[in-house]
């Protein structure tokens, strides 16, 4: 475990910048569920339909742009990237707090969407550059906590905006922080530990050495066309599609789930929303931990899929009969969806070489995209179509449990299987 040793204080430095830009990513992608609850649709004569495209167009625009992202970050500069992005994405946002027509909001969700899309992939390439594989899954943690944290969060503040002011003025505060913040970025971050001021030269050196050493025991990988065209790749396109069904559902509709189960105001849907990311936080960190631990990345997600899906179940059976129950089962649903994202993203960069790892993450992430924009399509539709959130319960539950068989027919890497067989030759 001497790797733990390595410039500890990159985990110092790093993580608080990787947290704080995708915590503000996310901000402004899952605001509009509060001003769906708030009236933007009575303000602006959206439809019920209207409304669940309006939610799923952000997807979209997010679907189509994940793979160049990814190939500018790997090839380019991640730095240059998310600055650019950083700007743009906190104008759109801004922007939206004074449409006064639905094509200027459809234009502007779409085009947040674009320049979203390449965060998630160009971080989990950051993060690749800076930390090793017995770290990854913790630092891949600390990103991706970005999103129920900032969930819980925005939950409440965005409940408190929107009874002060309004959900114009929300719009308009929430987007400020993220063009603040692209300065910052600018002045913090360099791309690669070779051009860091704060480590010292023994420091990058043992760092390189080690990523280096990692990237030997993978098998070569020509380019992103036979990346894309492995088995393994292909079934965890499938899965997190499957998988960011039930995420993004819930994600999308909670707010209004709530508000439908019991007659509650802003303030107190905005608390009840914040409670199971505060439980999916805490899972997160603990899984995150343990898969680095044991460097056993598939246990540490169909389990948790799993207890998901039956939650959700759950959560229709009991119906709306008895509030507290169904919600406690929904709590859990959020906390069990949120946990394996730290391990589920340490398998690409374990599996595949450094030259398309990225694009490859970018793949399922855009897969996961997709499977997104369907999840907070439908949910809206069948809650709008039946009057109640039963069936979408069904629809999120059935989705998960198709993500847990794929992930259970993942082969892990091949090279894992070699070190024990290259130990036994020694002996």
């Amino acid at each position: 475990m001497h790797q733990q040793t390595i410039a500890p204080k990159r985990w110092w430095y790093i993580m608080p910048i990787v947290f704080i830009t995708y915590s503000l990513a996310y901000l402004d992608r899952a605001n509009f569920s509060f001003a769906s609850a708030a009236g933007i649709n009575d303000d602006l004569g959206i439809t019920k339909g209207m409304s669940s495209l309006l939610g799923a167009l952000f997807f979209l625009g997010y679907f189509f742009f994940q793979i160049p992202g990814a190939m500018y970050a790997e090839r380019r500069s991640v730095k240059k990237l998310i600055f650019w992005c950083l700007l743009l994405w906190g104008g759109c946002a801004s922007l939206t707090g004074i449409v006064s027509n639905i094509p200027m909001l459809v234009v502007i969700r779409f085009v947040l969407g674009v320049v979203e899309a390449a965060v998630m992939p160009a971080m989990l390439i950051y993060i690749s550059n800076w930390f090793t594989k017995s770290e990854r899954s913790r630092a891949n943690t600390f990103l991706i906590l970005g999103n129920p944290v900032t969930v819980l969060w925005m939950s409440v503040l965005s409940g408190y905006l929107i009874n002060a002011f309004g959900w114009r003025e929300m719009f308009i505060f929430e987007g400020i922080p993220a063009v603040i913040w692209a300065v910052a970025w600018w002045f913090m971050v360099q791309d690669k530990p070779a051009q860091s001021r704060w480590l010292s030269e023994e420091e990058k050196a043992a760092l390189q050495a080690q990523l280096q050493k990692e990237q030997e025991n993978i098998k070569a990988v020509r380019n992103y066309r036979e990346a894309f065209k492995s088995r393994n790749v292909i079934i965890l396109c499938l899965q997190y599609f499957a998988w960011s069904i039930g995420v993004y559902g819930f994600v999308l509709w909670l707010p209004s789930i709530l508000r439908n189960g019991t007659q509650m105001g802003m303030v107190e849907a905005g608390w009840l929303s914040a409670v199971p990311y505060l439980a999916a936080t805490i899972a997160m960190i603990v899984v995150s931990w343990a898969s680095d631990k044991t460097q056993n990345r598939k246990l540490f997600v169909w389990p948790l899929l799993l207890i998901g899906a039956l939650a959700f179940l759950g959560s229709y059976l009991v119906g709306t009969n008895n509030f507290w129950m169904s919600y406690t089962l929904l709590v859990v649903a959020g906390a069990a969806m949120y946990a394996p994202y730290g391990p589920f993203f340490a398998i690409v960069p374990e599996m595949l070489p450094r030259n398309v790892s990225g694009g490859a993450m970018a793949l399922i992430n855009s897969m996961g995209a997709l499977g997104s924009f369907l999840g907070s399509w439908v949910v809206g539709y069948l809650n709008g179509a039946t009057g109640s959130p039963a069936a979408s319960y069904i629809f999120m539950g059935a989705a998960l449990l198709v993500s847990v068989w794929l992930t259970l027919i993942v082969k892990p890497a091949r090279n894992q299987q070699a070190i024990p067989e290259q130990r036994a030759k020694h002996a």
